[in-house]
Parts: C-alpha cells; structure tokens; sequence
C-alpha cells in the first residue's frame, strides 16, 4: 500500500514541476517571454495553493479512498488541456487546474498519517513523502528526455495517462476510510485559519515558505544558464541534474526514523544550515557542474529531512484533524515555491545566475532564522489542552 501511495504522490507532484527542465522550449513553442517562463511553474502552484485551503479538508470528512481516485481523473484532465494546449492562455489554465487537484498528494499524506501506529508514523511519513521528491526531481530528468524525443507535449500525455491509471488502482486496492461524524466543510476550511494562531504550526509554515522558496530558486531557475553559455546543455542532460537531488532527498527518508526518535526539530536546524552552506556550491554553476552537483545533493538532502520533520510534528500534534493540518503547512510550502519560481527567473534575467544564488542563500536564511525564532514554541500543546490529552507518538512532547 505504502508503494501506490508514495507513487501517487510522485505523479501527482510532477504535474506541477514538469515544465521546470523545458521552460525554454515552451517558451517558444508557446510565445511566452523568458520574464515570465516562471509562471508557467507558478500557475500550478497557485491552483494547488486554492486546493490546498478548500480541497484538502474534505478528508477530514469524507472516505479519502473515494476522493484519491477522483481528483486524479480531473488532474487527468488538465494534463489533457495543457498537451494540447494551442495557445498560452490554454497552458496556464490547463497547469492551474491540474494544480487545484494535485492537492490529492496532501491527501494521500494525511491517509498515509492516518492509519499509521503513532511509533511508525515517521517512517511511513518519510516513505510515503519520499514520492514526492521522485515526482519534482525524477520528473526533470523524464520530461527532458522526453522533450528531446518526441517534444515538450509528450510528458504531459504520460502524466494524463498515469493520473487516470493510479486513480484506478486507488480505488480498487486502498482499504475504506470510513470518516466518523464531522463538522461541515466551512468549519473544516476554517480550521486552517485557527492553526495560524498556533505559534508552534506558524512557526513550521514559515519554515515551509523559506525552505521550498529556496528549492524553487534552484530548480525553477538551473535550466537557464545551464541551457547558455558556456554549458550550452540540451533538456535531457539539464534533466539529469535530476538524478543529483533524487540521490540528496531519498538520503533523507532516514529523517523519519529520526523523527520517530524523537529528533525532529534538531534535525530541522541542522539541515536548514547545511542548506545555507549548499549555495556556496551551487552559485559555482557557471564554472564548475561538479561542484553544482554536490550543492544540489546537499540542498536536496535538507529539504527533505526538515519537511519530513515539519510533517511529523504537526499531525503529531493534530491527530484528530490531520487533512486539515497538513493542508494548512503545505498552503506556506505552495506560496514559497510559487515565490520561488517566479523571482528567479527575474533574478536571473537581470542578475545572471549570481543573483539567483544569492535569492535562494537569502531564503535558505530566512529559513533558519524562523527555526530559531519558534524553538520557545516547540513541544507546548495546543492551547487549551492539556499535555496528557496530546497524542502519544507526539515528536514534539519529547522535544
């Protein structure tokens, strides 16, 4: 089971994230301006950022096994637009409705969460997760390849195609999740405005937004100069640098077992400053792909092991309302990458790649600052309730 949910995940995810290595070639298939390639990437994102406040609640009230297969058949359906796409206006629309179901990863999380044993929650987190990461870096490496092959509109087919398949799989395989008497949807969807009066969760969301800010500045923004002189690179051999973050981020499962450990939030820290130090490395892009290698390693490795961490401790925190909690942390990871994805390509076109690097060290920063700024916050319940009423696998009640 934990194989179809993590693969879910990984389709899911790189609906969004498939443009990043052929930007340039939509660009001119489609006639959009290198300024505002970055949009291409961002409207996914703001239609998952609208998912993520009205679509991923509904698991905390309805069967997640029916809701699963059923927002997979309409990203389908947007994959569909956006490969047959005539004109721009036809992308973007097609990417922000796809984006708007996306959500379904979130959803698939909170399921993986859900039935897990609170001492097993970590692992099945950072398992489950780990799809998502082959979803955003394994799909750079497919869409370049197969842009080269058969053009840019292929890896769209494929994803349309995917999304129908494991929605049928969903349905068929995943045990009933019966929900037991809820609160209407608007309660729910207002849900996510109380969690911000939680320092603890604002605290994680803020991380969230720097962390995957700075994630977007290096895979929403690598392809240009690396597509320049004096790399002058092809989609598919752009789309290999791929295989360097896979390697950094499944390196990072193991921040589940560390999370289960109860080491969740020194883990955060420790890998928010290695992904300040990764940008030493990656600004050496112009000069040296070993060293921009190593720094995506690194880079990849931390945002991984503090979004695992992040995860753990807030459904930790929130057994009783996990969709909603996981939504209300990922509407900061959406805003981030969107931010992210937009600023360098502007950097970028007024900079270089200097001015991207410098962007993404900033955010990386931020990142850590905000960790810092929320330790005073972390293993306090819930106002209002009592340590003995907490969950008992809660990472942040040993931290």
């Amino acid at each position: 089971m934990k194989t179809l949910l993590a693969a879910i995940c990984a389709v899911a995810v790189a609906t969004v994230y498939a443009a990043q290595p052929v930007l340039g070639e939509i660009g001119k298939s489609l006639q959009v301006p290198t300024d505002a390639l970055g949009w291409l990437v961002s409207a996914g994102q703001l239609g998952y950022l609208i998912g993520l406040v009205l679509l991923v609640p509904l698991g905390d009230r309805f069967d997640r096994r029916r809701l699963i297969p059923l927002h997979l058949g309409l990203v389908g359906i947007g994959m569909l637009a956006v490969a047959l796409s005539p004109a721009a206006w036809v992308a973007f629309a097609g990417l922000a409705f796809a984006g708007l179901f996306a959500v379904v990863v979130q959803t698939t999380v909170a399921y993986a969460a859900a039935v897990s044993e609170p001492g097993e929650r970590g692992r099945n987190l950072g398992f489950v997760t780990s799809g998502v990461v082959v979803g955003i870096l394994g799909s750079r490496l497919i869409a370049g390849m197969m842009a080269d092959l058969w053009g840019w509109r292929s890896i769209y087919v494929l994803l349309a195609a995917l999304s129908l398949l494991l929605g049928a799989a969903a349905l068929r395989l995943l045990p009933v999740d019966v929900r037991p008497p809820s609160r209407h949807h608007s309660v729910l969807v207002g849900g996510i405005g109380r969690l911000l009066t939680e320092p603890a969760f604002l605290s994680r969301g803020v991380i969230a937004f720097f962390l995957f800010a700075s994630f977007g500045t290096l895979w929403s923004g690598m392809a240009l100069p690396l597509s320049e002189a004096p790399w002058h690179l092809t989609e598919t051999q752009i789309g290999l640098f791929g295989l360097a973050g896979l390697t950094g981020a499944l390196g990072a499962v193991r921040a589940g077992h560390w999370a289960d450990g109860g080491k969740a939030n020194r883990v955060t820290g420790l890998a928010l400053v290695a992904l300040v130090a990764s940008w030493v490395l990656i600004a050496q892009l112009p000069w040296s792909l070993t060293l921009l290698v190593v720094g995506i390693v690194v880079l990849d490795f931390a945002v991984q092991a503090v979004h695992v961490s992040n995860q753990h401790i807030l459904t930790a925190q929130h057994p009783d309302r996990v969709s909603t909690t996981i939504g209300g942390y990922m509407v900061f990871y959406s805003l981030g990458s969107a931010v992210g994805a937009v600023t360098t390509t502007v950097s970028f076109s007024a900079w270089g790649w200097a001015g991207s690097s410098i962007l993404g060290a900033v955010f990386a920063a931020a990142a850590l600052v905000a960790w810092g700024l929320g330790l005073p916050f972390v293993g306090k319940p819930r106002s209002g309730e009592p340590d003995s009423a907490r969950h008992s696998g809660s990472v942040t009640h040993r931290e």
